[in-house]
């Protein structure tokens, strides 16, 4: 059930209990409009997918960008490292820098379909939001998950419907959806956790400083990894950055660097006509070997047997 402003029992209970479920009604009703068939559909709306699933699915490795997901039915859940967060539409998802995460729908069917909203976060925006809106600077806490639930409330169900029903009125998007849009980060910043995204979007933080870390290794993750060299570019201790990252992904850098690598090398074998002792070199293996003894690890089976078996099973990825 949706977080409830009053408490349930007698009849504003049962009111708000009818207006959580229209809600909900009505959101996965314009998701299952707009999505005709399973997978991630990227909308009019400038930063927003819709996704669609018609069946509990395998695990999928992604790597998720800075994201907000609301679930509008059926249930889902998200890996990262070894950390498991099931959701479903009581809850919604932020995940607030990019992280390698694995993502299972849990709960679908045909009739009843898995139906979810995603908006895509941007830190300056988040951080210009707090300005112009005069929020608080965020606690002075150490660097959290970049990963978090929160319950979905109404006034942030409001809000998504606001932004989705444009879909119906294609001309009015360019006035109104960045109004939608940023209630929907007010929402978030005044949430529960807001705090967490706070911290990403202030200026020299330690967690912008992760998130900055986080840019540069994927931008030179087929490179050996020298953690000095990522702690000089984000003016940090070689020990703290260690420290700091692995609060904020689950995982260390050269942890991070490795998923990057290998997840990338199973998007060009399924993408690009090249084999397994290619995209191992393309993403940074000099060791074949070693590629395919870390591949099996993380995937489970050996590059060339996991390729056939998703050209079989997986008609595509949904996001976080």
């Amino acid at each position: 059930m949706i977080s409830r402003e009053q408490p349930a029992g007698g009849p504003s209970g049962e009111r708000a209990n009818q207006k959580d479920s229209a809600r909900l009604a009505e959101l996965a009703s314009l998701i299952e409009r707009f999505t005709p068939g399973d997978g991630v559909h990227p909308t009019a709306i400038p930063h927003v997918s819709l996704l669609r699933a018609a069946r509990p699915g395998e695990p999928l490795r992604v790597l998720s960008r800075p994201a907000l997901c609301v679930i509008a039915q059926g249930s889902k859940q998200v890996m990262l490292g070894e950390e498991v967060y099931p959701y479903d539409a009581s809850h919604y998802l932020v995940v607030s820098v990019d992280l390698p995460i694995t993502g299972q729908v849990t709960r679908a069917t045909p009739k009843a379909p898995y139906l979810c909203f995603q908006l895509d976060l941007d830190p300056v925006e988040l951080a210009d939001l707090i300005l112009k809106a005069g929020q608080p600077a965020p606690m002075q806490r150490g660097p959290s998950r970049g990963l978090f639930l929160s319950q979905t409330t109404p006034a942030m169900l409001d809000a998504v419907l606001r932004l989705v029903r444009l879909l119906d009125a294609p001309e009015d998007i360019p006035m109104l959806a960045p109004l939608a849009t940023r209630e929907i980060l007010y929402r978030l910043l005044k949430g529960e956790h807001g705090w967490r995204l706070g911290q990403i979007a202030t200026e020299n933080s330690q967690a912008q400083r992760i998130a900055r870390a986080i840019g540069w290794i994927k931008s030179h993750f087929a490179e050996p990894l020298r953690i000095e060299d990522v702690a000089r570019e984000v003016h940090m201790s070689p020990s703290s950055l260690h420290h700091q990252f692995k609060a904020v992904t689950a995982m260390s850098p050269l942890q991070y660097q490795k998923r990057l690598r290998l997840q990338e090398a199973r998007r060009l074998l399924l993408s690009a006509d090249v084999d397994v002792a290619t995209a191992g070199f393309r993403v940074g293996y000099e060791s074949p070997s070693q590629f395919n003894r870390e591949y099996r690890r993380l995937f489970g089976t050996p590059p060339g047997q996991d390729l056939r078996r998703l050209r079989e099973t997986e008609p595509g990825s949904l996001s976080a």
